[in-house]
């Protein structure tokens, strides 16, 4: 395998409304990302992934464009982005962008001028439009975030289309003009001296040229856009042309955000001329639920379905490239209360367990702002409590679908994408020390508990363990191993341990995980291996008998000896 430098990153990914807030306006900002490099650095991560600064209405918080060269005021200026790259790269911290290349805002100057003049508009062809039928939308596509997928166009019989919320319309692909403007775009940020793209919704980008309906699959009428609208034959020749034209002109790292990609595609997507550095697989992360975008529809699950999920995306990721490994993001609910189930078991043990499971999986590995500290879920009251867009749109689905309000507030309140959304808790101080002014979000309470401050203070911390965590991947002596060795799993079959080897020339490491709150033996002979990591060591001496059991939520991780001098 030729080994490429982002391998060995490890990336935090940053949610800048709320990080932190420099200027105490209730949103996180440039600077304040700026103000917290040292924590960053602490921590040991190498590379920052913002998402999206740039100029936006915030309707879907800033992944709706209106202009791909400006920031948006409330994040800061162009010479504020400029120090913050500058500063990171002094302290070892690369810069991640979002790239929101899907659809923009309703608001940017090109839907603005269709708008204005729907026949006569040089960027008519920016867009997709088609007439209705009868008066009704032209075909019966469900967006992602609920109701129909096209949207009148004022003083017409066109409709414009959008995957996702009204105020996103999705541009044409078909249209070369449109690619031409988006590379040229692309490649002003690369210039900039940013170090790569994380890539948004990247496979929406190709539809179904037919755009004929298809059977409805919900109350609404309506169906999921996704069968028509994602990961569509032909999509292969514009993701060559945007790697052509941009990112292989650069030492650039490329992730891809590319749900509904099936594992015989993963090739096409991270193989040696694949079109991305790597990917994000989606299908451990929404097993609780039938589909990413219907929360409505649970799932019971257990550890072995967590299992097969990870080491089916692991053997399949290994086989044609490089995988990002997460268990949270700015989509996502928080991993400790999705993953543990009990609440009672949602401690210092589990959360790290977690941590370490995931981390030293093959890939490279991602952190999410607030993860390293353990940060939970929140319990919303009322509706009118959330922001996220899809949470909105999930409450309102579900009583459609036959559920009663108190079961549709349960369902958004466990997978609102609020839930990571909320302000990060620096210290135990009113609004966790993220402003000094009420936030535009409402705060997590447990903020007096769980902060970053008390944790740094604390050697036994959740944050002191990630740092931990992040040592043994870099620096320790089985760091190419953790890196770049093969995975193989084993005790598959077992009800709660998670465990797998990973192998490098002659190195090994064996990695084991109790998902149970209860001790689990397992057949170990503990004199063969020196400790790497153990989310125990305070109290672990470890035996020298054949037999060794693992505490509950222990995260075990070994360099077998043999190997362990091996170079």
């Amino acid at each position: 395998m030729e080994k490429k430098w982002w391998q060995k990153e490890v990336i935090y990914q940053i949610y800048p409304k709320s990080f932190y807030d420099s200027n105490n306006d209730g949103i996180g900002d440039i600077k304040g990302i700026t103000q917290k490099l040292d924590y960053l650095q602490s921590l040991g991560i190498t590379m920052v992934w913002i998402c999206p600064i740039y100029q936006s209405p915030m309707a879907d918080n800033g992944y709706d464009i209106s202009d791909y060269y400006q920031l948006n005021p409330e994040f800061g200026k162009m010479k504020d982005l400029d120090e913050l790259i500058d500063q990171a790269k002094e302290k070892g911290i690369k810069v991640v962008l979002d790239l929101v290349i899907n659809h923009t805002s309703d608001e940017h100057i090109w839907f603005q001028d269709l708008l204005e003049n729907p026949e006569t508009s040089k960027y008519r062809d920016y867009y997709i439009l088609k007439s209705g039928k009868d008066g009704q939308p032209p075909t019966n596509w469900r967006s992602v975030f609920g109701g129909s997928v096209w949207e009148p166009l004022k003083n017409t019989d066109q409709y414009y289309f959008h995957s996702f919320d009204v105020k996103q319309p999705d541009l044409n692909w078909e249209n070369k003009q449109v690619r031409e403007e988006l590379y040229q775009m692309v490649n002003f940020w690369l210039d900039k001296g940013i170090a790569g793209f994380r890539v948004d919704a990247i496979t929406f980008i190709k539809k179904d040229q037919n755009y004929g309906d298809l059977p409805a699959d919900g109350v609404d009428g309506l169906v999921k856009c996704t069968k028509k609208a994602r990961n569509q034959p032909g999509i292969e020749t514009f993701l060559h042309e945007l790697k052509d034209k941009t990112f292989s002109k650069y030492d650039c790292v490329t992730i891809g955000e590319a749900p509904g990609v099936p594992y015989d595609q993963y090739g096409d997507y991270i193989g040696d001329n694949g079109y991305f550095s790597m990917i994000f697989d989606f299908r451990y992360a929404d097993l609780d639920v039938a589909s990413g975008s219907e929360w409505f529809r649970r799932i019971d699950w257990n550890v072995l379905d967590l299992k097969k999920l990870i080491f089916t995306s692991q053997r399949e990721i290994q086989k044609a490239g490089w995988g990002a490994n997460f268990l949270e993001n700015h989509d996502q609910n928080r991993s400790i209360s999705k993953y543990i189930k009990q609440e009672e078991d949602r401690h210092f043990h589990s959360a790290t367990m977690l941590g370490a499971m995931f981390f030293f999986l093959r890939g490279t590995p991602f952190i999410y702002q607030g993860q390293e500290i353990g940060m939970t879920n929140f319990e919303r009251k009322r509706i009118e409590e959330f922001d996220d867009i899809s949470s909105i749109d999930q409450y309102y689905r579900s009583m459609k679908e036959g559920f009663s309000a108190e079961e549709a507030l349960h369902f958004i309140n466990l997978r609102s994408r609020d839930n990571s959304r909320t302000p990060f808790h620096w210290n135990a101080k009113e609004y966790g020390g993220f402003s000094e002014v009420k936030p535009w979000l409402g705060m997590n309470e447990n903020y007096k508990t769980i902060n970053a401050e008390q944790q740094e203070q604390d050697p036994h911390s959740i944050l002191q363990f990630y740092k931990e965590i992040i040592q043994v991947r870099q620096k320790s002596e089985a760091c190419d191993c953790l890196t770049y060795g093969e995975i193989e799993p084993i005790l598959e079959d077992h009800p709660t341990i998670v465990a797998y080897k990973r192998i490098w020339n002659q190195e090994e490491v064996v990695c084991y995980y109790n998902f149970s709150s209860e001790s689990q033996p397992v057949e170990l002979e503990l004199t063969k291996y020196d400790v790497l990591l153990d989310n125990y060591k305070e109290e672990t001496v470890p035996s020298l008998k054949q037999k060794c059991s693992l505490k509950p939520y222990q995260a075990l991780v070994l360099l077998k000896k043999e190997a362990s001098h091996h170079e």
